[in-house]
């Protein structure tokens, strides 16, 4: 008796769900699929999200045959595929200024492109052609290396949710331009900007991460932002900018955020928040605020340690709280106005909520020390305390820990970890 062949299950499944399997292929893996059967010839060709990378032709030593098949595959996918395109992503370190690029743009955007993530490798940057500003359903683009002017009969992107901007070309007049005209988007990132002075309107943008040298940054209409990353770079020219500020960085940057859960801050962001003259008669309250990160405080700047204070004492559920210090052992050693603690620490204030403190590269500078006291003696919820001293402070570490047990705590539960790597 002849063999009976098994029916073809996985053939004559939804389109649905054969499309789902093929999209979790990488894109070369999908496009062989044509060759199982005749059902299966063009079932590819329909896919909605097109994801190409290094791994769609065979890698060689010889970068111009890598290029070549690689603009081949992607330039072959594109003539077959049939139907909307609802993702490109194009992530390689093989093409810059290929002008195939821009042909593969015009395509998608007469395609109804949403997604788009343009990421190229180093060297000469690309310049985004003026088709892409036709991409009218776009609801992401991230953009990695690459010049971006806008013309001047664009009106935005209104379907526009998330936009990274990462080592763009672009001037801030077109970046602020953009961030407006973008009525529902959510989420920003720009990173790796020189000297930028931005001003953010966008009533709907909910997630927002700022890493590069920035001169200014004012959010004058950000009112649902939730979380929020900030690495500021110095340069001498930034620094001079800075102290001749007047303007007060802290209200101009946290002023206006009153839905913010989660705020991150890096090198020089406490420092930036500092400037200003009317830092001490704020009062801003952040009831959503429940984790605080902020990096290299220097506990030797008064001002420094104020727009701490004032973040976290205006934070009434704050939860978790991790502080990193960069203070000048040599300069804060002495600190002779200790006196500041009982001036700007409010007597009624409680952390009711706060459970979990990370303080990393301590000093065990006064002010580092009255800080953390001031932590211990008004957190009744706190669970655990964990200090890391600075891998440079070695002989005063003993006498950091006898003074932290010295320290009153309003939590009987709350321990204290002692972290010496």
């Amino acid at each position: 008796m002849g063999d009976v062949l098994a029916p073809d299950l996985i053939s004559d499944l939804p389109q649905s769900i054969i499309e789902s399997i093929l999209t979790r292929l990488p894109i070369r893996d999908a496009v062989r699929t044509s060759i199982l059967s005749s059902k299966w010839r063009y079932k590819w060709t329909t896919l909605t999200q097109l994801v190409f990378d290094e791994k769609c032709v065979i890698l060689s030593n010889d970068r111009c045959k890598v290029e070549d098949g690689l603009v081949k595959f992607i330039t072959r996918t594109l003539f077959l595929h049939q139907g909307p395109i609802h993702k490109f992503q194009l992530t390689t370190t093989q093409l810059q200024c290929c002008p195939d690029i821009d042909q593969w743009l015009l395509f998608l955007s007469r395609s109804d492109v949403k997604e788009l993530v343009l990421e190229l490798g180093e060297g000469e940057w690309f310049r985004v052609p003026s088709c892409l500003f036709n991409c009218k359903k776009l609801t992401r683009l991230d953009l990695f290396r690459c010049e971006f002017d806008p013309p001047p009969s664009f009106k935005g992107f209104l379907c526009l949710k998330s936009l990274n901007l990462h080592q763009v070309l672009v001037s801030p007049e077109a970046i602020e331009s953009l961030i407006s005209s973008c009525p529902l988007l959510e989420s920003l990132a720009l990173s790796y900007f020189d000297s930028l002075a931005l001003t953010i309107r966008a009533p709907n943008l909910k997630y927002l991460c700022l890493e590069g040298e920035f001169k200014d940054i004012c959010l004058e209409n950000a009112p649902l932002l939730v979380a929020m990353s900030v690495a500021m770079y110095m340069t001498d020219d930034i620094a001079e900018h800075f102290e001749q500020s007047s303007s007060c960085n802290f209200n101009r940057f946290l002023g206006g955020v009153p839905r913010l859960e989660r705020l991150i801050g890096h090198i020089y962001f406490t420092k930036y928040l500092s400037i200003g003259n009317d830092l001490g008669r704020l009062r801003i309250m952040y009831f959503h605020l429940k984790v605080v990160e902020l990096n290299q405080v220097s506990f030797e700047d008064m001002k420094e340690i104020l727009v701490v204070l004032h973040l976290i004492t205006n934070s009434p559920n704050l939860r978790e709280l991790q502080i990193s210090g960069s203070s000048n052992t040599l300069a804060a050693i002495d600190a002779p106005d200790l006196d500041f603690w009982d001036d700007e620490c409010p007597s009624e204030c409680t952390f009711k909520h706060l459970k979990l403190v990370k303080m990393t590269d301590m000093s065990g500078v006064p002010h580092e020390m009255e800080f953390i006291k001031f932590l211990l003696a008004n957190s009744p919820a706190l669970e655990t305390m964990s200090i890391s001293p600075c891998v440079y402070v070695m002989d005063g570490r003993l006498n950091m820990l006898i003074e932290l047990l010295r320290f009153r705590r309003a939590s009987a539960q709350a321990e204290i970890l002692f972290i010496q790597d």
